[in-house]
């Protein structure tokens, strides 16, 4: 089995994680609510539980080739959802979206860092009319695409492949104060690990992957709250067009 998702944030962040494909037994000793089961009964339990949810949070730190992506999202099914995204610890991006109307917003860093080789006069001028302003855009609209794509529960949970077989139990552990079994694998010179909640509904907790080129850690939460995503104050609003 294979567990993989992967995430393109304007071409920065790529996120592939190979799961959980070693033999796993059971200790005799045991207890807790996955004694008895094995490794993979736990991950695929854990999958169908996970990706049956309406809503969730997930955390993002991630370091690629183009440096360190954190992201933070609340994502819903119903298309309503709210992040913030930092990439090369360069600036930072907040995202809104309500129903297909979407709301971004860039600091200063960002924009400059977006902007190198752009003569000063436009980059500052974009810095004074951007800068900590929310900009309006439609969901659909090719450029605003990619800055959305943690805002598509849904395919972010299709990306969740399950019938795993062979994963190995390798014992409790917590995750946010959750109680929390971890189940791992070491593929090559990459060690990945799954932490799966042992209290309440046994959903993903935390994904982690070290060892490889693009370390990471994922962090899932607030499963099935809801997401509140409100549009920004009229005056917090650029109005683009007028500024044509």
């Amino acid at each position: 089995m294979r567990l993989v998702t992967r995430i393109s944030i304007n071409t920065l962040c790529t996120l592939a994680l190979a799961g959980l494909v070693a033999c796993g037994t059971d200790s005799p000793k045991e207890t807790g609510p996955f004694a008895g089961q094995s490794g993979p009964e736990v991950v695929n339990k854990a999958l169908k539980k996970t990706t049956g949810v309406k809503s969730l949070r997930m955390d993002l730190d991630m370091t690629t080739a183009d440096g360190r992506i954190k992201a933070a999202f609340a994502s819903s099914l119903g298309g309503d959802c709210t992040g913030t995204m930092t990439m090369g610890g360069e600036g930072r991006m907040d995202v809104v979206k309500t129903g297909e109307t979407v709301y971004t917003k860039f600091d200063e860093a960002l924009l400059r860092e977006q902007s190198k080789g752009e003569p000063k006069a436009d980059v500052d001028a974009a810095v004074e009319l951007l800068a900590g302003r929310w900009m309006e855009s439609k969901a659909s609209d090719p450029d605003t695409k990619d800055s959305i794509e943690f805002c598509d529960l849904k395919g972010l949970l299709k990306d969740f492949e399950g019938n795993d077989n062979a994963a190995r139990k390798k014992g409790p552990t917590t995750v946010a104060g959750t109680p929390a079994l971890r189940l791992t694998e070491k593929e090559g010179k990459e060690t990945y690990t799954v932490d799966v909640a042992a209290e309440g509904a046994p959903y993903i907790l935390r994904i982690t992957s070290r060892g490889g080129e693009e370390p990471m850690t994922m962090n899932l939460s607030d499963f099935d709250v809801p997401v509140v995503a409100k549009k920004p104050a009229a005056k917090d609003i650029v109005d683009l067009d007028l500024k044509q």
